[in-house]
């Protein structure tokens, strides 16, 4: 079919190659920027790893730094559980309370010396004493019982020991 117009197929077909061509610049530009630019984060990329590479053959080589030392705890104990004698003494006023820890310390494995009750009768805690030179055996026990209140002799003499190494005064 012919158009209406004669001569006008002429006039639209100069614009539309010219629109071709300026499509086709404008992608080999682009193309173009593309690849340089892909070069350039090559180049800025192999240059970092180099820097990185120098900088670490160059840093002093540091040995590993010893940990913090911690402080020493209490005197390990000495001597088994069946060498240690324990004074049970019942320090919350309750009857039987002390024949009963009794019951329990003898079940960790110490040796009972004595179980009776203690001059007073409202301790709120439960309190392991030792007898001095000791203090690794009583640590030991009031680990032992679970109990958190532990130090040396206070408000006793070695004297009232007997031959119990320490004491286990019980509390509310």
């Amino acid at each position: 079919m012919d158009h209406p117009l004669p001569g006008s197929d002429a006039l639209v077909r100069p614009w539309r190659t010219a629109a071709y061509v300026a499509v086709a610049v404008a992608a080999v530009e682009l193309i173009l920027l593309l690849v340089i630019a892909g070069g350039a984060l090559v180049d800025a990329a192999s240059a970092r790893l180099q820097l990185e590479a120098r900088d670490r053959a160059l840093a002093p080589v540091s040995s590993p730094k010893p940990a913090a030392r911690k402080p020493s705890p209490a005197p390990a104990a000495k001597r088994p559980r069946s060498d240690t004698v324990v004074l049970v003494l019942n320090g919350n006023g309750r009857t039987g309370a002390a024949a009963a820890a009794a019951s329990q310390v003898k079940g960790k494995g110490y040796r009972i010396g004595r179980v009776g009750n203690a001059s007073r009768s409202d301790f709120a805690r439960s309190i392991v004493m030792y007898r001095p030179g000791f203090a690794g055996e009583g640590r030991r026990l009031a680990k032992d019982l679970g109990v958190k209140q532990v130090g040396p002799l206070d408000g006793m003499r070695a004297g009232d020991l007997g031959r119990a190494q320490a004491v286990f005064i019980l509390g509310g």
